[in-house]
C-alpha cells in the first residue's frame, strides 16, 4: 500500500489548492534559459572521480534479485566501479503491461520494492553492503509517470487527464500514466517520495528518468529539500538540458556526442563531428558542467551489437578518456550482447557472463582502463584540449592535462589502418589497455593505429 505520509501531504495540498475548472493538459516545456555564462552547481568529489555502473537487477544475475546484486558487488569494486546505479526497484504495474514482465519504469508504488527482487530489508542490506565496500548507491526514480494501477491514479489532481477525466499517457508510452506538475499536491507527494529513500535507506542520490519533461522549477525546489536529509547527494538527469545543471542536477547525459560518435562508426561520417558536438556542449552549458559519457545503456543498442567487437572498444576508449564521468552498463565488461532495451526491457534476459570466453579483449580492456582512470589525475580532473592529426575524418586526437600529468589520446574510428602524425611531440610512455605495448617509450608525432585502434601516451609533468 502506498506510504501514508505521501497521501496525507496530497490531502493537505488538495485542501488548500483551488480546483481547476478545466481538465489539465500536458504542459509544453519552456525553452531552457541561457546559463552558458554561469557556473554549474558544485558536485562532490566522489562523482567527479567516479565510474558509474548501471545495474538492471532483473538481468544482472540468474537470481534476478537484490541478493544477486549483493553477490556481484565485490567483483564490481575490484573492477574499479565506484558508483552503483540501480534501475527502478519498485513494484511494476499490471494494467496495460508491456511484454511478459512489464517495464520497471511503470511504477505501481513509489514506497515499496518489487517483490521479485526481495524485501525492503534486502534492499537496505544491499545499500549497507555497497557502502561497506566503498561504493555509492543511486537509484532510478520515475518522476514523469506511473503505472495505470498505481493507487495515485484514484486520487484527483495528481495525473494529467482529458476532458472526460481519463488519465492520459505521455506521448505514445501506453503502459504509463502522465503525472501533472501543475499540481501542488503532486509536487508535495513526489518531494516526500524522494526524501523518503534517502532518509530511510541512506542512498546517495538519484538518476531521474525523463528529467527533461519535468519543470526545472520543481527540480530546483527539490534539491535543497534532499540536501537537508543528506548533504552530498548526487542527482543525475536523464536529459541533455543546460539549465538543469545550474542549480538542480550534478550531471546529465551527453546524448549528442554519443550519437555523433555512432554516426562516425556506423555511417562513415567525419570524425570531426565528435569534436564539434563537444564544443557545442561546452559553449551552451554552465562552466564545469559534468556529463555522463556512455558507450552503452538500457536505452541504446548494446555497444557490441551497434559498433561490432572492435568498434565497441574504440567507442568505449573514447568515452572513458573524454572529460566527464564514464558509464558501464550491466555486462559491458565482458562484451555481453544480450539486449535489455525495448522490447527486451520487459522480459527476463540475463547477462551471459560466460561470454567473456568468446571476447576476452573486453575483460582485458576494462581490467586496465578503470585502474588507469583511478590513478590518473589528468583523466579524472584534467583539462581537455583537442589536437589535430593527419587524417581528421577518421582519427580523434586530444590531450588531457593536469598539474603533474599529460596524456595524449589517439583513437581510430574507422575500419582502415592509420599511419600518420598528430599535433604533439616529444617522448612519452605508452599506457596499456589490454595490450602488450605498455611501458614502451614512444616519440611523437608519428603514430600508427590499427583499424578501430586506440592508444594512450603518458608524460609526467614536473610541478
Amino acid at each position: 500500500m502506498p506510504h501514508l505520509r505521501g497521501f496525507l501531504l496530497v490531502a493537505l495540498w488538495a485542501a488548500v489548492a483551488a480546483p481547476t475548472a478545466t481538465p489539465c493538459v500536458l504542459a509544453a516545456q519552456p525553452a531552457g534559459r541561457d546559463v552558458s555564462g554561469l557556473a554549474a552547481r558544485p558536485s562532490p568529489d566522489w562523482l567527479k572521480d567516479g565510474v558509474v555502473y548501471e545495474v538492471y537487477p532483473r538481468t544482472f544475475s540468474r537470481r534476478g534479485d537484490f541478493q544477486g546484486v549483493i553477490h556481484g558487488l565485490p567483483r564490481l569494486r575490484q573492477l574499479g566501479v565506484t558508483v552503483l546505479w540501480l534501475m527502478p526497484i519498485h513494484p511494476i504495474g499490471d494494467a496495460k503491461r508491456k511484454g511478459t514482465l512489464g517495464s520497471p519504469y511503470a511504477v505501481k508504488d513509489y514506497y515499496d520494492v518489487n517483490p521479485a527482487y526481495g524485501t525492503k530489508a534486502d534492499f537496505k542490506r544491499l545499500v549497507t553492503e555497497a557502502h561497506r565496500l566503498g561504493l555509492k548507491v543511486i537509484i532510478d526514480e520515475v518522476p514523469n509517470h506511473t503505472a495505470f494501477d498505481n493507487p495515485m491514479t484514484k486520487r484527483p489532481g495528481l495525473h494529467v487527464r482529458d476532458a472526460k477525466g481519463q488519465v492520459l499517457s505521455p506521448y505514445d508510452w501506453t503502459d504509463v500514466a502522465a503525472l501533472d506538475y501543475n499540481s501542488p499536491a503532486l509536487r508535495a507527494y513526489m518531494t516526500d517520495v524522494f526524501r523518503h529513500w534517502i532518509r530511510e535507506y541512506d542512498i546517495d542520490g538519484y538518476r531521474m528518468d525523463v528529467a527533461w519533461n519535468v519543470p526545472v522549477d520543481f527540480w530546483e525546489a527539490l534539491r535543497p529539500q534532499l540536501e537537508a536529509v543528506k548533504r552530498d547527494i548526487v542527482m543525475l538527469a536523464e536529459a541533455h538540458q543546460p539549465d538543469l545543471l545550474r542549480q538542480a542536477f550534478d550531471i546529465d547525459y551527453s546524448w549528442p556526442l554519443y550519437h555523433a560518435t555512432a554516426a562516425v562508426v556506423q555511417e562513415g561520417k567525419s570524425a570531426t563531428v565528435v569534436r564539434d558536438e563537444w564544443q557545442k556542449e561546452r559553449a551552451t552549458y554552465p562552466r564545469d558542467a559534468l556529463h555522463l559519457r556512455l558507450p552503452d545503456s538500457h536505452d541504446e543498442k548494446r555497444a557490441i551489437i551497434r559498433f561490432g567487437e572492435r568498434g565497441a572498444l574504440a567507442v568505449t576508449a573514447l568515452m572513458f578518456t573524454l572529460d566527464g564521468v564514464p558509464l558501464l552498463y550491466n555486462g559491458n565488461e565482458v562484451g555481453d550482447a544480450t539486449e535489455s532495451g525495448d522490447p527486451a526491457l520487459f522480459e527476463d534476459m540475463p547477462v551471459f557472463w560466460a561470454g567473456t570466453k568468446r571476447v576476452p579483449q573486453f575483460a582485458a580492456f576494462f581490467t586496465d582502463m578503470l585502474p588507469l582512470r583511478a590513478q590518473s589525475s589528468a583523466l579524472r580532473r584534467g583539462r581537455l584540449t583537442w589536437i589535430g592529426n593527419s587524417d581528421p575524418d577518421r582519427i580523434v586526437t586530444f590531450v588531457r592535462r593536469s598539474e603533474d600529468e599529460e596524456l595524449v589520446v589517439a583513437i581510430n574510428l574507422s575500419s582502415r589502418r592509420f599511419d600518420g602524425t598528430l599535433e604533439a611531440s616529444g617522448s612519452f610512455v605508452e599506457v596499456g589497455l589490454g595490450r602488450t605495448t605498455a611501458g614502451n617509450a614512444v616519440a611523437l608525432p608519428a603514430v600508427s593505429l590499427e583499424a578501430w585502434g586506440y592508444r594512450i601516451f603518458r608524460r609526467v609533468t614536473p610541478r
